[in-house]
């Protein structure tokens, strides 16, 4: 099944509801970044929370997401827009512990609870809004739970989760984001609170099957889910060898100059997509040239 997003309303336009499935879109980030399972765990629900926070904004709006909570993970950043898509790393990608006491992985100790949880949307003005809360859980989805109620001000609930291959390639991810409008009645947020005690695990649920229009009916009951919108989501990456080329040639004759002469060649790596560009002599020779 291809990867998409889906944005709802349930319970007469009191939720507002977004489920994703996820599981191609982390898969690609696993193996552009060679991540040990509980690396892919933290990643994928980052990933996942990001591209559903991506669809809240419009047109070419775009987010970045900065995860700093002091674990042996490091940084992970995530961003992603409007339109489903989504890129992300992690600054150790090679982290693995065992599972924890309930069996599941350990994402809290790779991720750690010592940090913050950064927010920057870029709306197409002149100044970026930042949003920053404190790391709770380093689960993440509390994390990013917290992140909403919190910085956005927006009762709400998020469910993220990735499962993860004995050979290390990603079995299912996805998520969903429930918030509540202004004005929700009492019987249905005591309804809500209900379904997220008694549902499964999200990426179970995918597993099993479960498509994001199923898990919103799960979660707010059959018959209250009024679908607004499907996106396909996926791993994108807005490099190229073009925009490294401009990067090179912003540097300067001098400095290429420098290059050629030191180096003989050039490489550069994304962090983002982990592609690498490599330029030869010749090829640094028609920079150079094109600098001046």
């Amino acid at each position: 099944m291809k990867d998409y997003l889906v944005k709802a309303l349930g319970y007469n336009g009191q939720v507002r509801a977004y489920a994703v499935s996820t599981t191609e879109t982390v898969s690609e980030a696993q193996r552009r970044h060679y991540t040990w399972p509980t690396a892919s765990a933290a990643l994928g629900r980052a990933m996942t929370a990001g591209v559903m926070m991506g669809a809240m904004m419009k047109g070419d709006d775009k987010l970045t997401i900065k995860i700093e909570g002091g674990g042996p993970i490091g940084s992970i950043l995530v961003d992603s827009n409007a339109k489903g898509e989504v890129r992300g790393y992690v600054t150790n990608p090679q982290t693995h512990f065992d599972l924890n006491e309930e069996g599941k992985l350990d994402v809290r100790r790779a991720v750690g609870t010592d940090g913050m949880l950064t927010v920057v949307k870029d709306i197409g003005l002149k100044d970026h809004f930042t949003g920053q809360t404190p790391i709770i859980s380093g689960e993440l989805g509390d994390d990013f739970t917290y992140y909403l109620v919190t910085s956005e001000q927006v009762p709400s609930s998020v469910g993220v989760g990735v499962l993860v291959n004995p050979d290390n390639s990603i079995k299912a991810a996805g998520g969903f984001i429930l918030q509540l409008m202004p004005g929700t009645e009492e019987e249905t947020i005591v309804a809500i609170e209900q379904q997220l005690k008694v549902i499964p695990p999200i990426s179970k649920m995918i597993e099993a099957g479960s498509t994001p229009e199923d898990i919103l009916e799960q979660l707010l009951g059959e018959g209250n889910v009024q679908i607004l919108e499907k996106m396909p989501v996926s791993f994108a990456c807005q490099c190229s060898r073009e925009r490294i080329e401009n990067a090179l040639i912003s540097l300067g004759k001098d400095e290429i100059r420098q290059i050629i002469e030191e180096e003989g060649q050039a490489e550069a790596n994304c962090h983002f997509c982990n592609e690498n560009y490599h330029f030869s002599k010749e090829e640094l020779e028609q920079l150079e040239k094109d600098a001046q």
